[in-house]
């Protein structure tokens, strides 16, 4: 199954959630995202249907190992990026902004090609 763009955003900002707060919740996926909670809700429907998350009794999130897996290349793209465009220049904030829109729709060649100039000029 071929994941939406939104989706993958829903996906990147639970893992960043959870790596800040150690939790997931869907108000702060709300607020992550400037998005209502009604459609945090309907997004975290979509993605319990298709595998991507688990919610407990109390509405506390978990990303699957599929979900993870989506969520951890997002991310991984962003920073990256992130970085990429910021050692050109640009400024940390545009940066992460366009990161966010690039990520998406990068091919894997390019995204492989920038990611290996980024790494070989970390060293």
């Amino acid at each position: 199954m071929e994941i939406r763009e939104s989706a993958e955003d829903y996906l990147e900002a639970m893992l960043m959630l959870q790596e800040e707060k150690g939790r997931i919740r869907s108000v702060d996926v709300a607020e992550k995202l400037h998005v209502s909670k009604p459609s945090v809700t309907y997004a975290t429907k979509r993605l319990k249907e298709n595998g991507y998350i688990t919610m407990n009794a109390s509405s506390e999130i978990s990303l699957t190992e599929k979900g993870l897996a989506v969520a951890s290349n997002m991310l991984d793209r962003h920073k990256t990026l992130s970085v990429f465009l910021m050692k050109l220049g640009v400024s940390p904030d545009q940066a992460l902004e366009d990161a966010c829109k690039i990520e998406h729709d990068l091919s894997e060649e390019s995204f492989t090609a920038i990611r290996r100039h980024v790494n070989s000029s970390l060293k």
